[in-house]
């Protein structure tokens, strides 16, 4: 079996922020699937993130939406370069986000990192497998 769509929702507090912060990150908008409670972040063909509005989001959990300086969930996208993963940090911190951790370089693997503006941790990673140590 192979998973063909993947859909991470996520709860917010502020959708037309959350719009704002993403769009100018560098990211496109699926308009099909936003409203005033969700809008969902295209990161490529296959892969969306859904921001929730909390009330809306707590319609699928009856679970707590996690409060304060707590952490469910980091969020890892990998990206074609190490130019480009330092591009999104760049222009996520620049919108609000903040550094997350150092960039570290592991030779074959470059990753950076970043909280966005609702506390979501996201790790961004370029590796080239051709160079992955072996064994």
């Amino acid at each position: 079996m192979k998973v063909n769509q993947i859909y991470v929702n996520l709860p917010v507090k502020d959708i037309q922020k959350t719009k704002e912060f993403w769009t100018n990150v560098g990211f496109s908008i699926n308009e099909q699937f936003s409203d005033d409670k969700a809008v969902c972040v295209v990161m490529s063909d296959t892969i969306y993130v859904m921001f929730l509005t909390e009330e809306y989001f707590q319609t699928f959990s009856e679970r707590p939406v996690p409060k304060g300086d707590t952490t469910q969930v980091l969020v890892a996208i990998g990206l074609n370069s190490r130019e480009e993963v330092d591009q999104v940090v760049n222009a996520a911190v620049a919108n609000g986000a903040y550094q997350h951790e150092e960039p570290q370089d592991h030779g074959w693997m470059y990753q950076n990192s970043f909280w966005d503006i609702n506390g979501h941790g996201w790790n961004v990673t370029f590796a080239d497998m051709s160079q992955m140590p072996q064994g």
